[in-house]
C-alpha cells in the first residue's frame, strides 16, 4: 500500500496486521493441514533404534516375500528410490513376525551375502503373487534360484549359516521394538514408523517418509 505525501512524494504503508494474518491464512492452513495428514500417518517409535548410517536419514523397508500388500508397495517405492536424495540412505530388512516368514527372510539374507538381491528380489516376488508359486520351503527356494541361474549350492550354505542366524535375531529384534504389527513398514531413521495401515494408501506412505526426511534435516 503507498500514499502520497503534501510534497508529492511517495511512502509505503504497513498493511494492517489483521490484513495480513488475512493474506496469510490460506497458506498457513494448508501446511498445518499438511503436517496434521502426516502426523496421522506414523507413529513414534521409543526407543529410538539405532541406525547402521549415523550420518545419514536412514529409510528401512520391513517386508515379508509372502505379503501381497509388500508386493504391490515395490513399484512405488522403486520409484522413489531413483530420486533418493543424497542425505538418505535405504536398505531393506525381511519381516520375521511369525515361524512362517522365516524361509524367505533366510533367502534374503542368503541372496544379499551372495551380492544378487536384485537378481532375486523381484522374480521371488513375481513366482508368488504372479505365477502363484508355492515358494514357501527352504528346498523350494534352493530349486527357484537354481532356475534363476545362481548357485544353489552356496545359496544353500548362506541359507544354513551361523550369520544368517544372527541377521534374523537382528531383524525380529528390529520389528519387535519398532512394534510392527504388520508389513510393507518403513523405519524413518529409527524414530518413526510408517505402515500401510497407519498412512491409508502406499501414496501416502511415500509422501509421509519424505515429510520424516525433511523433519530430521531441520533437527
Amino acid at each position: 500500500m503507498t500514499t502520497k505525501t503534501k510534497n508529492g512524494g511517495v511512502v509505503a504503508l504497513r498493511a494492517p496486521r489483521t490484513l495480513l494474518s488475512l493474506l496469510l491464512l490460506p497458506g498457513l492452513l494448508a501446511g498445518a493441514a499438511q503436517a496434521r495428514s502426516a502426523e496421522d500417518a506414523y507413529t513414534s517409535i521409543k526407543p529410538v533404534q539405532p541406525t547402521q548410517s549415523p550420518d545419514k536419514i536412514e529409510m528401512v523397508e520391513v517386508f515379508w516375500y509372502g505379503c501381497s500388500h509388500c508386493y504391490r508397495f515395490e513399484p512405488h517405492l522403486e520409484k522413489w528410490r531413483k530420486n533418493l536424495p543424497e542425505d538418505v540412505v535405504f536398505r531393506r530388512v525381511p519381516g520375521v513376525l511369525n515361524k512362517d516368514w522365516i524361509p524367505h527372510a533366510r533367502a534374503y539374507f542368503a541372496a544379499e551375502k551372495m551380492g544378487v538381491v536384485d537378481k532375486m528380489h523381484t522374480p521371488l516376488f513375481k513366482a508368488l503373487h504372479v505365477s502363484k508359486r508355492r515358494l514357501y520351503t527352504r528346498k523350494s527356494l534352493i530349486g527357484f534360484v537354481n532356475k534363476l541361474g545362481l548357485d544353489g549350492d552356496e545359496f544353500a550354505k548362506h541359507y544354513d549359516s551361523n550369520e544368517t542366524d544372527v541377521k534374523m535375531k537382528q531383524a525380529f529384534l528390529l520389528a519387535r521394538n519398532a512394534k510392527i504389527t504388520g508389513v510393507p513398514s518403513m523405519i524413518v531413521n529409527g524414530k518413526y514408523l510408517v505402515s500401510a495401515s497407519s498412512a491409508g494408501s502406499f501414496k501416502r506412505m511415500i509422501e509421509t517418509m519424505d515429510y520424516l526426511a525433511d523433519l530430521e534435516r531441520r533437527r
